[in-house]
């Protein structure tokens, strides 16, 4: 937890630009920090932007906070999984773990942004729309969100965690190639009914012309066929065939 000594802040504004989060306010001309705003970042202790060193750290004593911290701190690393920033690779490394084979479609969610955030009562909706819809939600050993889950059948959270706010988290998992179509019209549900930003990547196999079937239910969902993406043309090393 970060807080402000008042004794020696001036109350010169300098560090309000510097919140990733919008957490940090002048309140009769000293500097605050809102702690149901705060993600844990440590953009303001890390960047030291405070010019009169004003910016102090405190234990973090419960386990969502050190979860907020350290996936809201690029770089942290979650030692469950051993990645830093968010702490998952997605399935951006099938080539090598294989998560996602043949016929399958890896999903995920990047839920909140620097400047937005995302607590996790909109996290839990979203979990649990696409959940219903054929995800098959990612296990704690590949994503940190899951340690958080009592359910990764159903994407339902500790009730206790729901008012915790993240810099940004990820929803990640798979469905069968004729389950896209059902989970992408969830997301289209459940993207009106919370208060932050979400991005979707999916991970699709394509033939030699670059084709796949996966993505032919976006023309008739009203969804943008997708203009950039990342391909892996062969050039690695693949561990995995499947």
């Amino acid at each position: 937890m970060t807080i402000i000594n008042k004794e020696v802040c001036t109350g010169c504004g300098v560090c309000l630009k510097y919140c990733t989060v919008g957490a940090v306010r002048l309140e009769e001309k000293v500097a605050v920090v809102d702690q149901t705003l705060c993600t844990e970042c440590y953009v303001c202790l890390r960047h030291k932007v405070c010019p009169k060193d004003a910016y102090q750290p405190i234990e973090l004593k419960s386990f969502y906070q050190v979860m907020q911290h350290v996936l809201s701190d690029p770089v942290e690393t979650f030692d469950k999984t051993g990645v830093t920033g968010r702490g998952t690779e997605e399935s951006k490394t099938n080539d090598v773990t294989g998560r996602v084979i043949k016929g399958e479609v890896g999903v995920c969610i990047d839920m909140g942004r620097p400047g937005v955030g995302v607590y996790l009562r909109d996290v839990e909706k979203v979990a649990m729309a696409v959940a219903k819809a054929g995800v098959a939600l990612a296990d704690a050993e590949h994503t940190p969100l899951a340690q958080l889950m009592t359910d990764l059948t159903t994407g339902k959270l500790k009730d206790d965690c729901l008012d915790t706010r993240f810099l940004s988290i990820i929803i990640e998992g798979k469905c069968r190639e004729d389950q896209v179509k059902e989970v992408l019209a969830a997301l289209k549900k459940v993207e009106t009914e919370i208060d932050t930003v979400f991005s979707l990547g999916l991970m699709v196999r394509v033939d030699e012309k670059g084709r796949t079937n996966a993505l032919d239910c976006l023309e008739e969902l009203g969804i943008a066929k997708p203009v950039r993406g990342k391909v892996n043309v062969g050039l690695g090393r693949p561990l995995v065939t499947a």
